[in-house]
């Protein structure tokens, strides 16, 4: 079943309202020509278009709403060198060269972020990479993850990690319920709406064809390549691309990916304007930070407002239990946040795979996709759309554990909501009882 893509609510958050105005991009009307489709306006589209132009050939980018709306606009900003599967699992899985080309895809998924600002110029993206901190909650988390860490660095040659003292956190969160912490390099934030405007902008203005409010409601194969049809145009290409993550399930032509997927919601809030001296006593050094905990609740701080978001908002839309919960949360963190008021709320879908990490490839001889980012797609989405050139262009990239063919279906497909419900509160208690 696809959801009505013209009924979706807007999205009342920060990066709406801090983001440069947007760009209106035309309705696609008539038949065009083009060598690549690309399904999505996202990272991973946006991306793959200018890599593909960049190579000589036309790409068009059709996008369902506006460049943006989904999942690249409602992210919290925080860029990481990372799979949700550590590296020390693969290293285990899958022998040691595995684990050092994931490691290599993952620093080139950061470092190309830092590239696409630096070509386009979206100095407003704010690009930072001062470095995440991963605050341990309990002594047992804190020996797990300083383990992790000196592991990385001794097999994989990771930059050198520092591991913080419960003051050592304290001084950098303002918090004084961790005791202790690890600090990894390289991490960063951005903000993402307004690096996703910046991409589109910068594609557009190299002649690359973005069409907005344009939905791919069919995909079809003909004598000479790929259709694209839109409920007011159609594209007539050689190749097409699937680029829209958990949001494939926005029209029937690509609703068939979303049971590759498990989405996942995942919910933020903003808080009004701190008094000038609570935002200096707050992560003052502008770092991202991480919990330890299996439901991970992150934050940050910008512009003088800290975000907190975290995993566990179910449905379909927004939920005020989860919003609430992510301010209990929040304030069990940073007490001097009691008695400030809340100006953004907003979710969006992260897409879990069942092996933890993103997938890309060639579905068959003319259709490619990329999706399945697992929370840290930001970087990752970015990158792939490099990779998503190459293989167009028809040659074999080494992308890993990635490959779309080690994609699984997910079983028991219409089960996916009460079985994200059960494994989630099994971790919300664990995560309760200080396991």
């Amino acid at each position: 079943m696809t959801r009505d893509w013209r009924a979706l609510p807007p999205v009342n958050s920060l990066w709406e309202a801090t983001a440069n105005p947007a760009r209106a991009y035309p309705v696609l009307s008539g038949e065009s020509q083009a060598d690549v489709v690309i399904v999505g306006a996202g990272y991973t589209g946006l991306s793959a278009a200018h890599h593909i132009a960049k190579s000589g050939l036309s790409p068009v980018v059709l996008e369902a709403n506006r460049p943006g709306w989904g999942a690249s606009g409602r992210n919290g900003g925080v860029i990481t060198a990372k799979f949700r599967l550590s590296f020390r699992e693969v290293d285990a899985a899958h022998g040691r060269a595995m684990a050092k080309r994931m490691y290599e895809i993952a620093h080139e998924s950061t470092d190309m972020v830092e590239e696409l600002v630096s070509e386009f110029g979206i100095a407003n993206a704010n690009l930072s990479r001062t470095g995440q901190v991963k605050a341990a909650h309990s002594e047992t988390t804190l020996r797990a993850a300083i383990d992790e860490a000196n592991w990385m660095t001794r097999e994989m040659g990771s930059a050198a990690v520092r591991v913080l003292d419960k003051e050592g956190v304290r001084e950098e969160t303002g918090s004084d319920i961790f005791v202790g912490g690890v600090l990894n390099p390289g991490s960063g934030g951005i903000h993402p709406l307004n690096y996703l405007r910046g991409l589109a902008d910068g594609v557009a203005g190299r002649g690359v064809p973005i069409f907005q409010e344009s939905p791919v409601v069919k995909l079809r194969r003909d004598k000479d390549g790929i259709v694209a049809e839109t409920p007011q145009g159609a594209v007539r290409a050689k190749q097409a691309i699937i680029a829209t993550n958990s949001y494939s399930d926005l029209t029937a032509a690509t609703a068939h990916m979303q049971r590759t997927l498990i989405p996942f919601r995942s919910a933020m809030v903003a808080t009004e304007k701190l008094p000038r001296n609570l935002a200096g006593k707050l992560m003052p050094t502008g770092r991202t930070y991480t919990e330890t905990k299996r439901m991970m609740r992150w934050f940050r701080m910008v512009d003088n407002r800290v975000i907190f978001g975290g995993r566990g908002a179910f449905g379909k839309q927004d939920s005020q239990a989860a919003f609430d919960a992510l301010r209990k949360a929040m304030v069990g963190i940073f007490p001097d946040l009691a008695d400030i008021p809340l100006e953004y709320r907003w979710s969006g879908l992260v897409a879990m795979t069942l092996d933890s990490v993103p997938h890309i490839g060639r579905l068959d001889d003319r259709t490619l996709v990329s999706m399945g980012y697992n929370g840290a797609g930001v970087a990752m989405s970015s990158l792939m759309g490099r990779y998503l050139a190459a293989l167009v262009r028809g040659e074999t990239p080494d992308v890993g554990l990635l490959d779309v063919r080690r994609m699984k279906t997910i079983p028991f497909y219409p089960l996916r909501e009460p079985a994200v419900r059960v494994v989630a509160g099994w971790y919300q208690f664990l995560d309760a009882i200080g396991r």
